[in-house]
């Protein structure tokens, strides 16, 4: 059960600051499970040169093929940009986004973090040319971009994730059900989330787990849900459902709070792991930059 409090607002357009993006098109979305033991070649990937199917451009970084530079673009821009070329297969990312009305807690605020880090994903997966689909999930799938490929659709992916508005009750079941029917090629299928469902994590994780999906799960809380300043007698309302609860608030039960509240994360971390997924935690109180930099990279999502 969550205590509502005020949302910090999100402001249009600071999803991802330029400068944050130029660091992120150095990564691009790893899938150890889904390339394990193919040759070069059976991903569409961006080697340098390595056909004649044009692509997209990226930043020039020290070390790349000098080759491979648009001297047209830096003679109009002063700037260096690398020609990106095809290959014959590409990586499906897909990025389940939790907007129900759990999420929209804590200071900072959950929503918008879990905003940024699917932003910051879907901008990595585009830059990339890697197939991206964001679909946003409460009480089943809210709304989806359909997949999108490239840097030229960056603007309308950052516009879709900037419009989501927290709302409804959670039901990840219905959602991922809903999303692996409609979603049948492979690929890597991100879920960013509180992971706060009455119904429980079980039901819905099971159709996107192992098969076709290199699965990541982020489980992302606020400060003020690990840690409750809470105390006295309280009566509390389920932002979500609007049920009711009075307690009295002592040092015991936040101590019993916190080792459900961890109890709760470990089982959704084995469920997870124990079928080939990948699991991360992470508090708001964590930058997100040093999430999708650090974190992401460290589990093997980004490389």
């Amino acid at each position: 059960m969550t205590v509502q409090a005020t949302p910090t607002p999100s402001k249009p357009g600071t999803l991802l600051e330029s400068g944050f993006m130029a660091q992120l098109d150095q990564l691009d979305v790893m899938s150890r499970k889904l390339l394990a033991g193919k040759m070069k070649g059976e991903r569409r990937s961006k080697r340098r040169g390595q056909s004649v199917e044009f692509a997209d451009f990226r930043n020039y970084v020290v070390g790349d093929d000098l080759r491979f530079i648009d001297w047209n673009i830096y003679a109009r821009l002063d700037r260096l940009f690398l020609k990106l070329f095809l290959e014959e297969e590409d990586l499906s990312l897909y990025v389940l986004l939790d907007v129900s009305k759990s999420c929209d807690y804590g200071n900072p605020n959950k929503a918008y973090y879990l905003k940024q880090v699917a932003a910051a994903l879907g901008y990595i997966g585009l830059v990339n040319y890697n197939r991206v689909t964001i679909a946003a999930m409460a009480d089943g799938i809210v709304g989806e971009t359909g997949a999108m490929r490239g840097r030229r659709r960056v603007a309308q992916m950052v516009d879709f994730v900037e419009k989501l508005t927290p709302n409804g009750p959670s039901h990840l079941a219905e959602a991922c059900k809903k999303f692996a029917l409609s979603h049948r090629q492979k690929g890597v299928c991100v879920v960013l989330s509180d992971f706060f469902d009455k119904g429980g994590y079980e039901n819905g994780l099971r159709y996107v787990a192992g098969g076709k999906y290199d699965l990541f799960c982020v489980q992302v809380l606020s400060p003020q849900e690990i840690e409750p300043d809470l105390q006295g007698d309280l009566k509390l309302r389920d932002m979500e459902d609007d049920d009711m609860a009075e307690v009295s608030i002592t040092q015991p039960l936040i101590k019993q709070y916190k080792a459900n509240l961890n109890a709760y994360c470990l089982s959704l971390k084995d469920y997870i792991t124990r079928r080939g997924g990948t699991y991360l935690f992470t508090s708001t109180a964590v930058p997100f930059s040093t999430l999708v930099l650090n974190y992401l990279r460290e589990r093997g999502l980004l490389g």
